[in-house]
């Protein structure tokens, strides 16, 4: 039995606290627990009529006040499964109520959070304020590390981009072409392979220097990715040359068309500074069938050698490899 205690004091020492009658009707709400939502609005109802005990079973059973003495409880607010769960621990008055020191335990976090509770809302003794300072700390660790993490996965995806990239046009590099010939070679795809280089790029070069043969690249590289199609591959691997993916079975009358657009759209003249550049394309290409057996690098030497039946024949014109 303990001695009757004036409710501003319980207040002060146990902010979640509930006193009861020996019937169970809750005639006094601590200031915390006031605040939650999960508590009715006035005193006066039954403390079974608000909660649900969890724990211990005989408590839950008896639903009596006798079965919550002296034993730590486990207590949820009732028809609120998505509240946080409540220890609690019930003391005997004088006059036969009850004195119920409630706390969110482990769930202190969440009720924080659902309910903003802030450090005057817990008693000064209460160690729920230094957890949460701790957890705000593993927080922010937590926060730096995964920004760090995602620094660190930005630089690695930036890395193999440029690893498979051309800086100066923005196509695949030669690295790029390999990986994705080998790729298609292993599926036993049907592709073919446009070797194309550009004629009269010395020129430009010697001429106007080489911001103007820069220039010529870039607009040529455009030319390629603008005449093929988005599922193509275009790549730059090396100097003035350029390699083109065509994905798919394709007729050679149709890739000669293609080819002969790329070399008329590299025709036009290309402003740069006031004057005015002028290039040209040699283009071969080497037709691969389904299944085939074959190496990139022998793709490549096939392709480049109708590319050179191509120069000498006159340059600016499509041959295939034999």
């Amino acid at each position: 039995m303990t001695t009757t205690v004036d409710d501003h004091s319980l207040d002060q020492l146990m902010p979640m606290h509930l006193r009861l009658t020996a019937d169970g009707t809750i005639v006094h709400i601590g200031p915390t627990l006031s605040r939650l939502s999960i508590m009715p609005e006035a005193t006066k109802a039954g403390f079974w009529d608000v909660f649900d005990v969890l724990k211990p079973l005989k408590a839950r059973a008896s639903a009596t006040l006798t079965g919550l003495l002296g034993t730590p409880l486990k207590l949820r607010p009732k028809g609120k499964a998505d509240a946080p769960t409540m220890r609690g621990m019930a003391v005997e008055l004088e006059d036969g109520g009850v004195i119920l020191n409630l706390s969110f335990g482990i769930g202190v976090v969440d009720a924080v959070a659902r309910y903003s509770l802030t450090q005057t809302d817990f008693p000064p003794t209460d160690l729920a304020i230094e957890m949460l300072y701790l957890f705000e700390a593993k927080s922010a660790v937590m926060d730096e590390s995964r920004r760090l993490n995602q620094h660190l996965e930005d630089a690695r995806s930036l890395a193999e981009e440029q690893a498979f990239t051309d800086a100066l046009t923005g196509l695949g590099n030669r690295r790029a072409l390999e990986v994705a010939m080998d790729r298609l070679i292993e599926r036993g795809d049907a592709f073919s392979v446009m070797h194309l280089d550009l004629d009269h790029f010395k020129e430009v070069n010697d001429t106007f220097g080489h911001a103007a043969g820069d220039r010529a690249l870039v607009v040529a590289a455009e030319i390629l990715k603008g005449s093929t199609r988005k599922r193509d591959i275009v790549t730059r691997i090396g100097g003035d040359e350029f390699v083109c993916i065509i994905y798919g079975a394709t007729a050679q009358a149709n890739l000669k068309g293609l080819g002969e657009r790329i070399i008329s759209g590299l025709e036009q003249p290309i402003p740069f500074e006031g004057n005015s550049l002028n290039i040209s394309g040699s283009v071969g290409i080497t037709l691969v069938e389904p299944g085939a057996q074959t190496l990139a690098d022998d793709l490549i030497a096939q392709a480049d050698a109708a590319l050179y039946t191509s120069k000498n024949a006159g340059r600016g014109c499509v041959s295939f490899a034999s």
